[in-house]
């Protein structure tokens, strides 16, 4: 009778309970965090006007935000446009609708491209140790040698304005943070007692990564994300805003910050449209971010019970 005891006891280790990954229980806790829950229904509103803006320009339900309408320059909010026009007569709300589409594409679709990059490293860094841990480690350390803005600002400028020269350039610089989480994650999980019981088992290689250590790894990691969705949408914008983002006219809210700001004291509008659209989708993925932190930290769990 030992024997088989002791085959489904390490069964058992191998092979943790669901239980071991509560997302369930994340999201009651995460919903108990009233401004994240606020900050998901922003995002949510801002991601479905980015979707259906092309749908209602083709029905003619909102302006092209490239239509040049010199006829009401410098409209205020109205019936006509409601949130006005700019200096060369193109429709407010079409190009913030629009420039949604641009700043939640650039902050999602960076943030695979960086754990395409810092999850492979450090997910090697961890697994693989030694000499590949050693190598990979200082080539993070010397990428947290740079000031993060300016490395991207001096990238950008090199490779000219243009959409995908954003996601090389921040790509490039935001790696390393994660790739440091990922290696200190895969450190602590490849010592747990139900990995070395995968090994006993006979399980090797790709399969322990894959089955044990990647998916209980990415609490943390999704975190991190959420928060570098913001961070990605503010340095397009900032990039934008000083010309060597997105080239005009693409309705991005850092041209159209750039735009309206030499113009503020007359048609302060103009800014604060795009500005108030840019600050409330970054201080609502940070509210998220904020929930989901609360959510998947067993400490911070621990002590509110």
């Amino acid at each position: 009778m030992t024997a088989p005891d002791s085959r489904l006891e390490v069964s058992a280790v191998a092979h943790p309970p669901a239980a071991a990954r509560p997302w369930g229980d994340v999201w009651r806790r995460f919903r108990r965090h009233r401004m994240a829950v606020v900050g998901l229904g922003v995002v949510t509103a801002v991601a479905l006007l980015a979707l259906v803006a092309p749908v209602l320009t083709r029905l003619g339900l909102l302006a092209d935000p490239l239509k040049l309408d010199y006829n009401h320059v410098d409209a205020g909010p109205g019936r006509g446009h409601f949130l006005g026009t700019d200096g060369l007569g193109r429709d407010l709300l079409s190009r913030t609708m629009y420039g949604a589409r641009i700043s939640l594409s650039i902050g999602v679709l960076l943030q695979v491209f960086i754990v395409i990059i810092g999850g492979t490293i450090g997910l090697l860094a961890g697994y693989v140790g030694g000499w590949v841990d050693s190598l990979l480690m200082r080539l993070t350390d010397a990428m947290f040698a740079f000031p993060d803005l300016l490395f991207v600002l001096v990238i950008a400028a090199a490779l000219g304005p243009g959409y995908w020269h954003i996601f090389a350039a921040v790509a490039l610089v935001n790696w390393a943070f994660l790739a440091r989480l990922v290696r200190g994650e895969v450190l602590f999980i490849k010592e747990r007692e139900y990995i070395e019981a995968a090994r006993a088992t006979g399980t090797r290689g790709a399969r322990i990564v894959l089955r044990h250590i990647v998916p209980n790894s990415l609490g943390p990691v999704i975190v991190t994300l959420t928060f570098g969705i913001p961070a990605a949408i503010f340095i397009e914008a900032f990039l934008s805003f000083v010309g060597v983002g997105l080239p005009p006219p693409t309705p991005s809210w850092g041209i159209m910050i750039n735009e309206g700001y030499k113009a503020i004291f007359g048609y302060p509008y103009h800014v604060l449209v795009p500005a108030v659209a840019l600050s409330l989708t970054t201080l609502s993925f940070h509210f998220i971010g904020d929930g989901l932190r609360d959510a998947v930290d067993p400490h911070l769990t621990a002590s509110a019970s």
